[in-house]
């Protein structure tokens, strides 16, 4: 089972698409919004169809849990609320830590709704991989806290660590996006909001990697900058061959997937060029590149990035 973590902005829907035309794997988009604006809202599966009529989602809500039910959805949705949060991640690696060392989990209080809400994401998982004859699945729910939870509760998941740039993440949060399923805005964020935001999800993904969870990180600008290296060299650390035909210099060739939330670009299919978006080196105000870097700049070095703009 592959994560896909990171702050919202920083190209994981994008990656997802990239990951899901390799033969073997099967994209199911950001699972953990999947109850509450698919199960229950019927938004549009990637494939176009509203969740409900969608057929493969049919047949795993069918292998997974015998059918889709509101029930089981307003059960995830609270349990969610109370084992899947950021500020739970100091609680969760202290259980991973000791679920690595062999010492158990009990009885800890508050086990037994992870343990719960993990294994409905497991029956889910497995049950994707089937419908679809995948050997690997993807979640591309970012958060930090619901790698946190799966790891904690024995999943075998290797995590895949999207950054990107800060100062383009808190420009792209910074602006209006229509959600394609229903022409509301999408949630924007102040610059100092996102940078601390940045910090947190990035922080404890790496915090995921000092617990033994494998970790592999990937620069958006890398993605963009040679697609087929950096798929080549991500699909091997899963663990899978690498068939890249999809891809023909800085174009990709996407097949439609059915993915539960996310990114306008779940919904694109066939050929599209893959261009980095650097709009925010001309349109981002000076004052609000030095908050970003003075609030983010650590980190920002540790991944590569400097401060001035080239």
């Amino acid at each position: 089972m592959v994560f896909l973590g990171g702050l919202g902005r920083s190209g994981t829907t994008l990656l997802e698409r990239l990951l899901g035309e390799v033969p073997g794997i099967v994209p199911l988009g950001e699972v953990v919004h999947l109850w509450a604006r698919s199960v229950l809202a019927d938004e549009a599966c990637g494939c176009g169809e509203p969740f409900g009529v969608c057929p493969f989602w049919d047949k795993v809500g069918m292998r997974a849990f015998g059918g889709w039910s509101a029930d089981l959805a307003h059960r995830m949705i609270a349990l969610r609320g109370r084992v899947d949060r950021t500020r739970r991640i100091p609680t969760l690696a202290r259980l991973l830590a000791e679920e690595r060392a062999g010492n158990g989990r009990w009885p800890t209080p508050g086990t037994t709704e992870l343990d719960e809400y993990v294994a409905v994401h497991r029956d889910l998982y497995d049950a994707a991989g089937e419908v679809a004859d995948c050997p690997v699945v993807i979640d591309s729910s970012k958060h930090a806290s619901l790698a946190f939870c799966l790891a904690a509760a024995g999943v075998d998941v290797h995590v895949v660590h999207v950054v990107r740039d800060p100062r383009a993440v808190a420009h792209s949060w910074r602006r209006r996006v229509e959600r394609p399923e229903d022409g509301r805005p999408m949630t924007h964020w102040s610059p100092s909001r996102t940078s601390l935001h940045w910090l947190s999800e990035n922080l404890s993904l790496g915090l995921l990697a000092r617990r033994g969870v494998p970790v592999t990180r990937v620069r958006y600008e890398d993605l963009l900058a040679a697609p087929a290296d950096t798929l080549r060299r991500l699909v091997a650390r899963i663990g899978l061959s690498c068939r890249l035909d999809f891809l023909s210099g800085g174009w990709a060739e996407l097949s439609t997937a059915h993915t539960a939330s996310g990114n306008p670009i779940r919904f694109t299919v066939g050929r599209t060029e893959l261009t980095r978006d650097d709009s925010w080196r001309a349109a981002a105000g000076s004052r609000q590149l030095r908050l970003v870097t003075a609030l983010t700049w650590p980190l920002m070095i540790k991944y590569g990035y400097h401060g001035r703009i080239v």
